[in-house]
């Protein structure tokens, strides 16, 4: 999985404890909150893919505390923050951290079937083909009718619709030209192959949230 372009972290607390905090994930936090509320399943298992710090983990869980919360992460250096993220907020329906890279086949059958999946901010730091994997294992990850939600910023039509877009998907690919920016079209043909409705919602700056619906 490429990996090389993290978001922006810092410490909580002065080294208190291992918390980290991303200030995008925070931001984050609310806007996925007030889109998913509706419709996020009761009860149920949840997987999440590349979770980061732990601080979207914390926030729905505690929300949602019949919702027990998977959290996983491909950089093993963000698994103690996202455990101390849980402990400090004395959450029980928070599983142990995992190490996961959603990237490579094999993972659906060994964490799955999951009534939801949430991966946040991933997709233009990964390759096409690591995408292709990505989508693949999810579906199969999913129970029927589950539900994968899917945030971040897209190309709509193979362009960008911001500058600073146009600016950010530049720099990635000029730092290695088989990532950057997944076109709307192709995570929505791909994912209908694939046995799943798809269902868009503009959000924030620019960007969007795949709500891809598993059927029967």
């Amino acid at each position: 999985m490429s990996r090389k372009f993290q978001a922006e972290t810092h410490t909580f607390g002065a080294g208190e404890d291992n918390r980290l905090v991303s200030p995008a994930a925070e931001r984050n936090i609310s806007r996925l909150f007030e889109a998913l509320s509706p419709i996020l399943p009761k009860t149920g298992k949840v997987l999440e893919l590349a979770s980061g710090t732990g601080q979207h983990a914390v926030a729905f869980a505690k929300a949602f505390p019949n919702l027990v919360w998977q959290p996983s992460e491909n950089d093993p250096g963000k698994l103690p923050s996202i455990a101390a993220w849980r402990d400090n907020a004395g959450l029980l329906n928070i599983r142990d951290p995992i190490r996961l890279n959603a990237c490579r086949p094999g993972w659906a059958h060994r964490y799955g079937p999951v009534d939801f999946l949430y991966l946040v901010n991933l997709t233009h730091l990964i390759s096409d083909a690591e995408l292709a994997v990505l989508l693949d294992e999810a579906v199969q990850a999913l129970r029927p009718n589950g539900l994968f939600a899917l945030y971040g910023p897209f190309l709509r039509n193979g362009r960008t619709t911001s500058a600073g877009d146009a600016a950010f998907h530049a720099s990635l690919r000029s730092q290695d030209p088989s990532i950057g920016y997944k076109d709307v079209e192709v995570i929505s043909d791909t994912m209908q192959a694939l046995g799943c409705d798809v269902t868009w919602r503009e959000m924030p700056a620019n960007n969007l949230l795949a709500l891809l619906l598993k059927r029967m």
